[in-house]
Formats: structure tokens, sequence, C-alpha cells
């Protein structure tokens, strides 16, 4: 039986006020870390950003959360080379991933990336959901189902969020829904609605804080 994944809708009322009181508070970079010794304390709750190189990642935590130098932002795949903790008020953690395929890095870089992925996704507690970032201008591409099933196999649920949705026009978003929905059918820990956003316009993003600040 195929599963529906819908664009989620705009937040009601009490979940609008939920985020905006979450996403007032001050945001902060903590850390980057290359080792899993060096993440935080697991002491609150934390969401992930995953995306392939230059999916707009960084992008992506500045506009959710008002602040543009947050997360360093870069044309050049492959800039995000560490495990990016940031503070969401002082309750929550925002995660920057290292972004995968076409990085430009040493093979032996990119292989200590993935086993860092691996074991962060696998062992982290108060992981409450990951993100996985997608262009909607391309679609799930092969890369993306690998990220996804090691998500699947790391029992971890992640909602796609599609990015830079203002490049595309409103008839050209539909069948990169359509192919999106069709490529999660083959995976479980996929939850069953997609967001859509763009960071430049602002498009999703009280949906996407709605949704980050309803996972407390």
């Amino acid at each position: 039986m195929k599963v529906a994944f819908p664009v989620a809708p705009e937040p009601d009322t009490a979940a609008a006020d939920a985020a905006r009181r979450l996403f007032a508070g001050p945001a902060d970079f903590v850390k980057g870390v290359v080792a899993m010794d060096g993440l935080p304390p697991a002491d609150r709750p934390e969401v992930c950003f995953a995306g392939r190189s230059n999916v707009g990642k960084s992008s992506l935590i500045n506009a959710l959360t008002g602040r543009k130098g947050l997360a360093r932002a870069s044309n050049t795949p492959g800039r995000t080379q560490e495990i990016n903790y940031f503070t969401l008020g002082d309750t929550s953690y925002l995660v920057d991933l290292p972004g995968y395929g076409f990085a430009k890095a040493p093979l032996q870089v990119v292989k200590k990336w993935q086993e860092l992925l691996k074991s962060y996704l696998a062992g982290r507690p108060t992981l409450r959901r990951a993100f996985c970032l997608i262009d909607a201008r391309h679609g799930i591409k092969p890369v993306d189902h690998e990220i996804m099933t090691l998500l699947d196999r790391s029992a971890v649920p992640f909602q796609v969020v599609l990015t830079k949705a203002d490049k595309l026009g409103p008839n050209a978003i539909k069948p990169v829904l359509s192919q999106v929905e069709d490529e999660l059918q083959k995976h479980p820990a996929a939850y069953p609605e997609l967001v859509v956003t763009s960071s430049d316009k602002g498009h999703g993003l009280n949906i996407l804080r709605a949704i980050i600040a309803g996972l407390d």
C-alpha cells in the first residue's frame, strides 16, 4: 500500500506560538565535533539536518534562527566537515551534519565523516528527528538513499525538507513532490509529511519551526 506524503500545513495558533517562543530565544554556536567523545552532554532534545553537499543546510539554519552568520554557508561543496552544534534557546540543540556526496575532500577525510555520521545517528539518545534536505530542483538522488537507508537502520525518524523551492515555479514543484513521494516508499523511517522551504524567501520556515518546537 502506497504511503502518502502530503506537504505539511501551516501550524495552528498554539503550535505557531510555541515555535515563536522557542525561536525567540538565543541561538549560538557551541562547537564543531570531529569524534563521538567530543559530543556535548545528551541533556536536551536535538534535531539534525542532513543533506547533500551544498543543499543549503547552513542557510536553512541561519534562516530558521534569524541569524545570518550563525552557521557558515558556502558555495563550496563539503565545507561543513564536522558535526556542528548550535543551541536553540536553553532547551534544545540544532545539529548541522557534514554534507555527503561530491565533497571536495580526500577519500580518507570523507570516510572519517561517514563513520562519525553513522556513530552519531546510531548512538545519540536525545536525537528526536533528522531532517533530510533535498534540493527542490533535483529531487531525491541515489546518494540521498544512502543516508536515508542509514537512518532506517538506525531507527531514526527522518522528515524530508525540500530546499530552494523559490527556484521553481508553482507548477514545476508538482512532479518533484511526486518523485519524492515515490522514492520515500522505500524508507520505513520516513515521516509521512514533506516540508517545502526557501531560505531566501522565508517560505515554509514557520512550518518547520513549529515542527521542531513540537518535538521537545
